[in-house]
């Protein structure tokens, strides 16, 4: 089972559309996650229409239409693999421990906020993966975004993507 990570897209403030690359990896993706800030309700609805699934969850810049249709948190098990997603998960200082202890029962938790691409695992096991952002650098070389597989109970091959320059 092949996965998309994104979030921060906040369009269309900080780039009038998705980039090319990641729009290209939409009809490959068998599960779409996206960690928040959407910004807009057109790109939840264009990721909606021509996704599989989505996994998705509102960020501190969503308004009220975006935390109607979407919840804080989301869980989902994929192959045996739990998942959660959430937008904000604090300072990067003591991260691991403060997921691992909020999120004791799960393999992976996907997470935005800070644009900062991140892959840890906690002590426990909880992975830890923050796509980036593919649209706002912010203090970032590259705007990024990740994939993964998921079979037979464990997640491989995650790889950050970096875009090209706009």
């Amino acid at each position: 089972m092949r996965l998309l990570l994104t979030t921060d897209t906040h369009l269309p403030k900080r780039a009038k559309q998705l980039p090319e690359p990641l729009l290209a990896e939409l009809p490959r993706a068998d599960v779409v996650f996206h960690a928040g800030d959407w910004v807009d309700t057109a790109t939840l609805d264009l990721l909606e229409a021509r996704c599989r699934r989505v996994v998705g969850v509102y960020g501190n810049n969503d308004g009220p239409v975006l935390r109607a249709r979407l919840p804080e948190v989301a869980y989902t098990e994929l192959d045996g693999v739990r998942f959660a997603v959430v937008h904000e998960t604090g300072p990067a200082q003591g991260r691991e421990a403060r997921c691992a202890a909020r999120f004791p029962d799960l393999d992976v938790l996907v997470f935005g906020h800070s644009h900062i691409p991140w892959d840890t695992t906690a002590p426990g096991g909880l992975r830890l993966l923050n796509p980036g952002s593919p649209t706002d650098r912010r203090r970032q070389p590259h705007c990024t975004y990740m994939t993964a597989t998921v079979a037979d109970g464990l997640l491989t091959d995650v790889q950050l993507h970096r875009l090209p320059p706009r």
